[in-house]
């Protein structure tokens, strides 16, 4: 079975460049090309994923918010920091699922409340027990993304998250795929992203030192 990096790299060049693949290891660009490219990244990630959420009807009409706020946090990552596994697209989009995933969970069970005034006065021990869950979630799957535990609690504490129930789902994985999508063109122009998609490679073993080696 292929390795990632096999995988990758049987690509044309133009596809596999873009997708994070380098024949060597890429020296570090100087400080002062990270913090353009890393601005530029932000701009235009949080830009495109407002502007689908903004102007299209179809989202407007279920009353999608113009942006999932946890997305803000997740832009330092993809496009700040993004040599760190928790910026790579396996955290970035299965962290932000499995965390809103948690949420809706948690909050419905706490919906279940007799009547909403006892809801409404519980929501702040929903929203710290779906973030506590979602950690270790993310622990156990390998997915931890930071600001997903913003995405956990955001069906307790914000009506319009809330109110979308289970579309809210759909919508984390079109900010998560809108995120990554601009992170894989903006991020490979004069830096590298992803480091990895799924696992990070294992190191090479080491050669047997020759009878007699120090």
């Amino acid at each position: 079975m292929l390795s990632e990096t096999e995988f990758l790299s049987r690509l044309p060049m133009p596809i596999s460049h873009f997708l994070g693949y380098r024949a060597t290891a890429p020296k570090p660009p100087p400080k002062y090309l990270v913090h353009f490219w890393s601005f530029i990244g932000a701009f235009c990630g949080l830009c495109v994923v407002q502007a689908i959420f903004n102007y299209s009807h179809y989202f407007i009409s279920r009353g999608v918010p113009g942006l999932i706020a946890s997305y803000g946090a997740s832009a330092v990552l993809v496009y700040g920091a993004i040599e760190s596994p928790l910026a790579q697209p396996r955290a970035l989009i299965f962290g932000h699922f499995f965390s809103a995933l948690t949420g809706i969970c948690v909050t419905k069970l706490f919906s279940l409340m007799p009547d909403e005034e006892k809801f409404n006065s519980l929501r702040w021990l929903a929203a710290s027990l779906s973030s506590a869950i979602a950690i270790v979630v993310m622990q156990i799957t390998e997915t931890t993304h930071p600001p997903a535990g913003a995405t956990a609690l955001l069906p307790a504490v914000d009506e319009a998250v809330w109110a979308m129930s289970w579309y809210y789902l759909p919508v984390v994985l079109l900010s998560s795929a809108m995120i990554l999508a601009v992170a894989l063109v903006v991020n490979n122009i004069q830096r590298r992203y992803p480091v990895f998609w799924i696992s990070p490679a294992k190191p090479k073993p080491a050669l047997p030192q020759p009878n007699g080696a120090k």
